[in-house]
């Protein structure tokens, strides 16, 4: 399977390492030719202003879009959920434009709290086995999810991960967690 991160910002390195660890032949993408070919694609945390911008400086956030769109498979994390949202608040409740618009549901950015807010916490989620590391950094927090979204984990009163169909998005940081169960599966899934 031929897997693309997004790689302008962020955690891209880590999940490319745990995509490798895998199996997957995994495609750094920077421009919009690097979006030819792959079969699903991660965007990983970081700043989500910052990935916004280059996104578009990049050319890719049209192409990104169309791609989706039709169909690609797409995992976004912390950040990577921002950018996925229909709709984003920032911290003190103003909208935030630039998403990508592919998830049906409302987010709240660095809800948690600053860094030193950060915490683990041990997460139930569906279809994996155990406990699952869940690592929040700056972490934003759903505060609503459309009637075709999926909640496949909670922590409190919110949802962390959330699936609609071919696009899956974690408020946490499962390739910093050092546990592979929760990559494996969406790219089981998505391989059907």
């Amino acid at each position: 399977m031929k897997v693309g991160v997004l790689a302008l910002q962020g955690a891209f390195r880590e999940h490319a390492e745990v995509l490798d660890a895998l199996g997957a032949h995994v495609v750094e993408v920077r421009v919009p030719a690097h979006l030819g070919g792959i079969d699903a694609l991660f965007l990983p945390g970081g700043e989500s202003t910052t990935i916004t911008k280059l996104l578009d400086s990049s050319g890719l956030a049209e192409p990104l879009r169309a791609r989706i769109a039709d169909g690609l498979s797409v995992f976004g994390t912390c950040a990577g959920l921002i950018l996925l949202a229909r709709q984003v608040e920032a911290e003190h409740g103003e909208p935030y434009p630039g998403t990508l618009d592919a998830l049906d549901c409302v987010v709240r950015r660095n809800a948690y709290g600053r860094q030193r807010e950060s915490f683990e916490a041990s997460l139930m989620i569906d279809g994996v086995e155990g406990a699952f590391p869940g690592v929040f950094i700056r972490s934003p927090v759903v505060t609503s999810v459309g009637a075709t979204v999926d909640v496949l984990a909670a922590h409190g009163d919110h949802p962390v991960l959330v699936r609609q169909g071919r696009v899956w998005a974690a408020t946490f940081h499962p390739e910093l967690s050092g546990d592979l169960r929760l990559h494996q599966r969406f790219l089981s899934e998505v391989a059907t």
